[in-house]
């Protein structure tokens, strides 16, 4: 059975414990790397990662880009915007359907 997870900053997502989402704090980019490897090598279909981390570790993330399983959706993260999210979310729409219906390209 495939499971979702949530990697960011503590403060971030401690909140998706409540949800029965397995949640996984990380201090640093290094770390943040290491767990998303660990993670994507399991049986984890969904890994939501704070927009933050996101942006630090943005080359790792790229390697599971082509692939069918993990999914990894970025989420804003208490502290402050960079864009990643969106950026993340506009691209996942346009590999669904096909063109940008943010109307950007």
């Amino acid at each position: 059975m495939y499971k979702i997870a949530v990697l960011g900053e503590r403060d971030s997502i401690y909140g998706f414990a409540t949800l029965g989402l397995e949640t996984f704090p990380v201090e640093d980019a290094e770390s943040g790397e290491r767990t998303l490897k660990t993670l994507a090598a399991k049986d984890y279909a969904i890994i939501y990662i704070t927009e933050g981390l996101m942006a630090q570790i943005k080359n790792e993330v790229a390697k599971y880009d082509e692939q069918r399983l993990p999914a990894i959706i970025s989420i804003p993260g208490t502290g402050e915007r960079n864009g990643v999210a969106l950026e993340n979310l506009q691209k996942l729409v346009i590999q669904a359907v096909g063109s940008d219906i943010f109307g950007n390209e």
